[in-house]
Protein backbone atom coordinates (compact mmCIF):
# COMPACT_ATOMS: atom_id res chain seq x y z
CA UNK A 1 0.00 0.00 0.00
CA UNK A 2 1.46 3.35 -1.01
CA UNK A 3 0.61 6.41 1.06
CA UNK A 4 1.75 9.83 -0.07
CA UNK A 5 1.60 13.07 1.92
CA UNK A 6 2.40 16.39 0.28
CA UNK A 7 2.65 19.25 2.75
CA UNK A 8 2.51 22.78 1.37
CA UNK A 9 3.52 25.66 3.61
CA UNK A 10 1.04 28.53 3.62
CA UNK A 11 1.99 31.69 1.76
CA UNK A 12 3.67 34.67 3.39
CA UNK A 13 1.86 37.37 5.30
CA UNK A 14 2.78 40.90 6.30
CA UNK A 15 3.66 39.56 9.77
CA UNK A 16 6.04 36.90 8.48
CA UNK A 17 7.78 39.46 6.26
CA UNK A 18 8.39 41.59 9.38
CA UNK A 19 9.75 38.65 11.38
CA UNK A 20 6.73 38.58 13.68
CA UNK A 21 5.14 35.61 15.40
CA UNK A 22 2.07 34.74 13.34
CA UNK A 23 -1.48 35.55 14.27
CA UNK A 24 -4.51 34.83 12.10
CA UNK A 25 -3.67 37.33 9.37
CA UNK A 26 -4.38 37.15 5.61
CA UNK A 27 -1.87 36.37 2.88
CA UNK A 28 0.03 39.21 1.30
CA UNK A 29 -1.00 39.93 -2.33
CA UNK A 30 2.27 38.58 -3.76
CA UNK A 31 1.70 35.20 -2.08
CA UNK A 32 -1.77 35.00 -3.58
CA UNK A 33 -0.25 35.60 -7.03
CA UNK A 34 2.46 32.98 -6.48
CA UNK A 35 -0.04 30.41 -5.21
CA UNK A 36 -2.27 30.98 -8.24
CA UNK A 37 0.77 30.40 -10.47
CA UNK A 38 1.18 26.96 -8.84
CA UNK A 39 -2.25 25.81 -10.02
CA UNK A 40 -1.98 22.76 -12.18
CA UNK A 41 1.53 21.86 -10.94
CA UNK A 42 0.28 19.57 -8.15
CA UNK A 43 -0.54 15.93 -8.72
CA UNK A 44 -4.07 14.69 -8.22
CA UNK A 45 -4.93 13.95 -4.59
CA UNK A 46 -7.43 11.63 -2.94
CA UNK A 47 -8.01 14.19 -0.20
CA UNK A 48 -6.97 17.76 0.49
CA UNK A 49 -6.75 19.16 3.99
CA UNK A 50 -5.99 22.63 5.25
CA UNK A 51 -5.14 24.09 8.62
CA UNK A 52 -7.95 26.22 10.03
CA UNK A 53 -6.06 29.54 9.85
CA UNK A 54 -7.07 32.23 7.37
CA UNK A 55 -3.68 32.18 5.63
CA UNK A 56 -3.81 28.40 5.11
CA UNK A 57 -7.40 28.49 3.81
CA UNK A 58 -6.50 31.37 1.46
CA UNK A 59 -3.50 29.38 0.20
CA UNK A 60 -5.75 26.39 -0.56
CA UNK A 61 -8.24 28.65 -2.32
CA UNK A 62 -5.51 30.36 -4.38
CA UNK A 63 -4.24 26.89 -5.39
CA UNK A 64 -7.82 26.08 -6.49
CA UNK A 65 -7.95 23.15 -4.07
CA UNK A 66 -11.22 22.09 -2.46
CA UNK A 67 -9.86 21.47 1.03
CA UNK A 68 -11.50 20.39 4.24
CA UNK A 69 -10.23 21.74 7.56
CA UNK A 70 -8.05 19.36 9.59
CA UNK A 71 -7.57 20.69 13.15
CA UNK A 72 -4.30 18.76 13.69
CA UNK A 73 -2.65 20.98 11.03
CA UNK A 74 -3.11 24.16 13.09
CA UNK A 75 -0.03 26.35 13.55
CA UNK A 76 1.79 26.59 16.86
CA UNK A 77 -0.09 28.83 19.28
CA UNK A 78 2.36 31.56 20.27
CA UNK A 79 0.09 32.93 22.99
CA UNK A 80 0.97 36.46 24.09
CA UNK A 81 3.73 36.71 21.45
CA UNK A 82 1.32 36.41 18.49
CA UNK A 83 1.73 39.44 16.23
CA UNK A 84 4.90 40.65 17.99
CA UNK A 85 8.23 40.86 16.17
CA UNK A 86 10.80 38.30 17.31
CA UNK A 87 13.44 40.95 18.02
CA UNK A 88 10.99 42.98 20.15
CA UNK A 89 10.19 39.93 22.28
CA UNK A 90 13.91 39.15 22.49
CA UNK A 91 14.57 42.68 23.77
CA UNK A 92 11.73 42.65 26.33
CA UNK A 93 11.85 38.99 27.41
CA UNK A 94 15.37 37.66 26.66
CA UNK A 95 15.21 34.87 29.27
CA UNK A 96 11.86 33.63 27.96
CA UNK A 97 13.09 33.58 24.36
CA UNK A 98 16.26 31.73 25.41
CA UNK A 99 14.20 29.06 27.19
CA UNK A 100 11.77 28.78 24.26
CA UNK A 101 14.64 28.34 21.77
CA UNK A 102 16.39 25.63 23.79
CA UNK A 103 13.59 23.68 25.51
CA UNK A 104 11.00 22.06 23.18
CA UNK A 105 8.66 21.59 26.17
CA UNK A 106 8.66 25.29 27.12
CA UNK A 107 5.84 27.69 26.34
CA UNK A 108 6.72 30.91 28.19
CA UNK A 109 4.27 32.83 25.97
CA UNK A 110 1.32 30.87 27.38
CA UNK A 111 0.57 29.09 24.10
CA UNK A 112 1.85 25.73 22.85
CA UNK A 113 5.28 24.23 23.18
CA UNK A 114 7.08 22.76 20.19
CA UNK A 115 6.54 19.35 21.80
CA UNK A 116 2.76 19.98 21.62
CA UNK A 117 3.02 20.71 17.89
CA UNK A 118 5.18 17.62 17.37
CA UNK A 119 2.60 15.49 19.17
CA UNK A 120 -0.15 16.73 16.82
CA UNK A 121 2.00 16.17 13.71
CA UNK A 122 2.92 12.65 14.85
CA UNK A 123 -0.73 11.84 15.57
CA UNK A 124 -1.73 13.03 12.09
CA UNK A 125 1.01 11.04 10.35
CA UNK A 126 0.31 7.88 12.35
CA UNK A 127 -3.38 8.13 11.43
CA UNK A 128 -2.61 8.89 7.79
CA UNK A 129 -0.35 5.85 7.45
CA UNK A 130 -3.52 3.72 7.27
CA UNK A 131 -5.03 5.87 4.48
CA UNK A 132 -4.36 4.63 0.97
CA UNK A 133 -3.58 7.26 -1.67
CA UNK A 134 -2.35 10.83 -1.82
CA UNK A 135 -3.13 13.57 0.70
CA UNK A 136 -2.27 17.22 0.17
CA UNK A 137 -2.08 19.23 3.40
CA UNK A 138 -1.77 23.02 3.46
CA UNK A 139 -0.26 23.88 6.80
CA UNK A 140 2.46 25.86 8.58
CA UNK A 141 6.24 25.72 8.88
CA UNK A 142 6.11 24.55 12.53
CA UNK A 143 3.94 21.56 11.63
CA UNK A 144 6.07 20.66 8.60
CA UNK A 145 9.30 20.89 10.62
CA UNK A 146 7.97 18.59 13.33
CA UNK A 147 6.65 16.14 10.71
CA UNK A 148 10.14 15.98 9.17
CA UNK A 149 11.71 15.39 12.59
CA UNK A 150 9.13 12.67 13.32
CA UNK A 151 9.97 10.83 10.10
CA UNK A 152 13.73 11.17 10.62
CA UNK A 153 13.57 10.26 14.30
CA UNK A 154 15.53 13.44 15.00
CA UNK A 155 15.35 15.42 18.26
CA UNK A 156 13.00 18.39 18.45
CA UNK A 157 15.99 20.60 19.24
CA UNK A 158 16.91 20.27 15.54
CA UNK A 159 13.74 22.12 14.51
CA UNK A 160 15.51 25.48 14.35
CA UNK A 161 17.89 24.08 11.73
CA UNK A 162 15.10 23.41 9.21
CA UNK A 163 14.05 26.32 7.01
CA UNK A 164 10.58 26.00 5.47
CA UNK A 165 9.82 28.74 2.94
CA UNK A 166 6.31 30.01 2.26
CA UNK A 167 4.59 27.95 -0.48
CA UNK A 168 7.37 25.33 -0.43
CA UNK A 169 6.47 21.66 -0.83
CA UNK A 170 7.58 18.78 1.40
CA UNK A 171 6.76 15.25 0.27
CA UNK A 172 6.55 12.04 2.29
CA UNK A 173 5.86 8.41 1.32
CA UNK A 174 4.80 5.42 3.40
CA UNK A 175 4.41 1.72 2.72
CA UNK A 176 1.92 1.50 5.58
CA UNK A 177 4.66 0.63 8.08
CA UNK A 178 7.06 3.57 8.04
CA UNK A 179 7.39 7.03 6.53
CA UNK A 180 10.24 8.31 4.39
CA UNK A 181 11.06 11.88 3.44
CA UNK A 182 11.02 12.08 -0.36
CA UNK A 183 11.55 15.81 -0.96
CA UNK A 184 11.92 18.80 1.32
CA UNK A 185 11.63 22.53 0.74
CA UNK A 186 10.86 22.31 -2.96
CA UNK A 187 10.21 25.96 -3.89
CA UNK A 188 7.00 27.07 -5.49
CA UNK A 189 7.24 27.27 -9.28
CA UNK A 190 7.94 30.82 -10.43
CA UNK A 191 5.52 32.44 -12.86
CA UNK A 192 6.79 33.01 -16.39
CA UNK A 193 5.58 36.62 -16.49
CA UNK A 194 6.83 39.24 -14.02
CA UNK A 195 4.66 39.60 -10.91
CA UNK A 196 2.71 42.73 -10.17
CA UNK A 197 1.71 43.28 -6.56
Amino acid sequence: MLVRLTMICNGATAATRKGAFPSDEPLEPRSLTLAKAMRGTLRRADRVWTAPSLRARQTAEALALDASVEPLLVDQDHGSWAGMRFEDVQTKQPEDIAVWLTDPNAAPHGGESLADVAHRASELMDRLMAERGHTIAITHASVIRTAILHVLGAPLAASGKIDIEPLSITDFRSDGHRWVLRACGVPAPKPVKPLRT
